[in-house]
C-alpha cells in the first residue's frame, strides 16, 4: 500500500483528543438525550467493570472474529457499551485492526482513536499482519501510534493476536518486577551465564565445562583440542571458546 495523503492524515489526527499524562479513565455522565456529534461533545466513558473480574470484556462486533478462538483461559464478556474492541483490565483496552482491512479503509483507526479520547492509560494497537507486503502499512501506523500514544503489537496469524489480548488479561495484576532482567547472585551461575554469552555456547556447555575443570581459570589456560574433548562441546564450539577466552580483554 502506498503512504496515503499526508496532508489528509494530518488532519484527520489534528483533530483527534490525544492523550496528555498520566492518563485515568473518566468517568462523565451520560446525556439525558441523544445530540449531534461537535468537537464540544464530551468523553465517552470507560465500561462498567465486566461482571466477572476475570473476563475480558468484548465489543459485540468482534462476534465471530476468529481470534476469539485462541482466548482460551480466561472468560469472555461480549457487550454494547464499550469504546475498544477489547477491555483487558481497569486501566487498559485494545484496538484490533487487520492489515489488509486498514489498507481498504486507512482512515478508520484515526476514527476510532477520535471515539476512544483519552480513556484508559494503555492503549493497545493490535495488529493483524494478513497481507503479503505489510512494510508501507505498518509504517504509517507506527507514525500513528507514536502521535497518539499507542503500544502497536503484531500477530502474524489470529491464533497469535488470540494470546496477546489473553496474555494482557492474565498479566493485568501482577508486578513490573516479572518481566525485568534478574541479576544472578550465585558465583556459579554468574559463571554460567558469562559463559553462554560466547556463542555457540549454550546452558548446558557451560554447566559441563565448569564441572570438568573446576573453576574459569582451568577452561581458559586449557587447550582448544582438550576443551573439544569435553562432552557436547565438540570442535566447532571448542574453536569458537578457545579463540575468544584468548582475545585480550583491554584493547592497547
Amino acid at each position: 500500500m502506498d503512504d496515503f495523503d499526508d496532508d489528509s492524515f494530518n488532519d484527520v489526527l489534528g483533530s483527534m483528543e490525544m492523550p496528555s499524562a498520566a492518563k485515568q479513565p473518566k468517568l462523565v455522565e451520560p446525556p439525558a438525550t441523544a445530540v449531534a456529534p461537535s468537537n464540544n461533545t464530551s468523553i465517552p466513558a470507560p465500561a462498567k467493570p465486566a461482571s466477572n473480574p476475570h473476563s475480558v470484556l468484548v465489543h459485540s462486533k468482534q462476534r465471530g472474529n476468529p481470534i476469539l478462538k485462541s482466548i482460551l483461559n480466561v472468560p469472555l464478556e461480549f457487550r454494547d457499551d464499550i469504546v475498544p474492541d477489547y477491555v483487558v483490565g481497569r486501566t487498559s483496552c485494545v484496538l484490533y485492526l487487520s492489515l489488509k482491512y486498514h489498507n481498504l479503509n486507512p482512515d478508520y483507526i484515526c476514527q476510532r482513536l477520535k471515539a476512544l479520547g483519552k480513556m484508559y492509560e494503555l492503549r493497545v494497537l493490535l495488529v493483524q499482519v494478513d497481507t503479503p507486503e505489510p512494510h508501507n502499512a505498518l509504517k504509517s501506523l507506527t507514525r500513528i501510534s507514536l502521535l497518539a500514544d499507542l503500544t502497536m503489537m503484531l500477530a502474524w496469524n489470529a491464533e497469535e493476536a488470540g494470546k496477546i489480548i489473553e496474555t494482557y488479561k492474565q498479566f493485568e495484576k501482577r508486578p513490573p518486577d516479572l518481566i525485568m532482567e534478574r541479576v544472578e547472585s550465585n558465583p556459579h551461575q554468574k559463571l554460567v551465564a558469562a559463559l553462554t554469552n560466547i556463542k555457540p555456547v549454550n546452558k548446558t556447555d557451560a554447566v559441563t565445562l565448569l564441572q570438568t575443570f573446576g573453576n574459569l581459570g582451568n577452561i581458559i589456560t586449557a587447550s582448544e583440542e582438550r576443551l573439544s574433548q569435553v562432552m557436547g562441546l565438540g570442535p566447532r564450539k571448542a574453536k569458537k571458546l578457545y579463540k575468544t577466552l584468548q582475545e585480550p580483554f583491554l584493547s592497547k
